[in-house]
């Protein structure tokens, strides 16, 4: 590279940080926006930008299968910088086909397929959990049926957890009780928007506590991401929501 051209590009950034939950297998990164090409595929864009202000680790989020599957492809395509989950998130626990033994156990097997590989892309289990503000998405024993389904999952693998809570603390602690003592690496409870009682209760199980825009949308919510112990915090853009 040319000393001209090595001037041109901006000096390193002092600060380093990780985005814990972004969603890089949403369509808009490929340029699609609700169902139509708006500009061409610009993802390879979108990881360089965040390198360049510090940002030089991101774990991409999975809701299904089929998009843990995809982000385990972006993780592929960015060694080193992209990591992935694997989980089914709450609200999609409606859409699991039948028999969902089967979909559970393809889920086990793909976590298991990308534990063995060198340099295994795959850091956490998730999204999982429960989320009581969007029932009409997936109803309240469903959800639970499945979150304590992939509970047992994520212990088998010896995964941490990347976890969402909506309006459900006391059956999502709840359910969390009953394997703490599988989970010895807990895990995160990502883009928290709880009380300031729930997230001490949290931290006292173990958990770290994610934040992004949504934990800080109303004075209450920033007054309580000032009392989450600083080493108990971990940041994500959950981008591009």
């Amino acid at each position: 590279m040319s000393a001209s051209s090595s001037s041109d590009q901006p000096p390193p950034p002092n600060l380093r940080f990780v985005d814990i939950g972004i969603n890089l297998t949403d369509p808009v990164y490929t340029g699609v926006y609700h169902g139509k090409k708006a500009h061409d595929d610009d993802l390879a864009d979108v990881v360089a930008r965040a390198k360049a202000v510090g940002c030089t680790k991101m774990l991409v989020t999975a809701s299904d299968l089929e998009s843990a599957k995809r982000a385990s492809e972006v993780a592929g395509m960015f060694p080193g910088t992209c990591y992935t989950t694997i989980g089914i998130h709450p609200c999609s626990t409606s859409q699991i086909p039948h028999p969902a033994s089967a979909h559970l156990t393809a889920l086990l097997h793909l976590a298991q397929t990308l534990l063995s590989t060198p340099s295994p892309p795959l850091l956490a289990f998730g999204e999982l959990g429960l989320d009581y503000d969007r029932l009409h998405l997936s109803p309240r024993p469903t959800q639970l049926q499945y979150f304590t389904a992939q509970l047992d999952i994520a212990a088998q693998v010896g995964l941490p957890l990347f976890l969402h809570s909506r309006a459900a603390h006391a059956d999502f602690v709840g359910a969390l009780a009953g394997v703490l003592d599988r989970l010895p690496r807990r895990g995160v409870v990502h883009s928290f928007t709880g009380t300031r009682e729930e997230m001490l209760e949290l931290v006292g199980m173990g958990f770290d506590v994610g934040v992004n825009g949504c934990s800080m949308k109303t004075p209450e919510n920033a007054a309580v991401v000032r009392d989450i112990p600083l080493e108990r915090i971990q940041l994500e853009t959950d981008g591009p929501w």
